[in-house]
């Protein structure tokens, strides 16, 4: 059990979408995933700094508020964040390729568009790169 535990990963979902939020929630439960969502990127960045364990981020690029999420990305991969190597995963409804070359700049592990992928595959791409990085 305890081995269970230890490989037992944290998503934070940053999505607006509640449909949507709960579909990808219950996907990702359903793979073994502990999920925690929030619906803006303050909420993100709030759950970051008091949550001890998160392994990964979905995240959708256009949210409420002020800030994008490529303004998230780029103050969680800045050169003193403790959150530099975070996986990202960029799940979004386009793909300009100005945003895509953006994020992928800053070092996301995936840009995904929800037209283009199933939420199946999503999934299974986030727990094959997580398999991976604990190898």
């Amino acid at each position: 059990m305890k081995d269970k535990l230890k490989m037992t990963k944290t998503i934070l979902v940053i999505e607006d979408e509640r449909p949507l939020i709960q579909a990808i929630q219950t996907k990702l439960e359903s793979n073994g995933f502990i999920v925690v969502t929030a619906r803006t990127i303050d909420q993100g960045l709030d759950y970051l700094e008091n949550i001890e364990k998160i392994d990964a981020i979905w995240l959708d690029h256009y949210l409420p508020g002020e800030k994008t999420g490529l303004d998230f990305v780029a103050y969680l991969k800045g050169p003193k964040s403790k959150w530099a190597k975070m996986p990202i995963f960029i799940v979004s409804n386009t793909a300009s390729s100005g945003n895509v070359r953006s994020y992928m700049s800053l070092g996301v592990s995936k840009y995904c568009v929800k037209a283009e992928h199933r939420l199946d595959q999503i999934v299974k791409d986030l727990k094959a790169f997580l398999d991976d990085s604990e190898k």
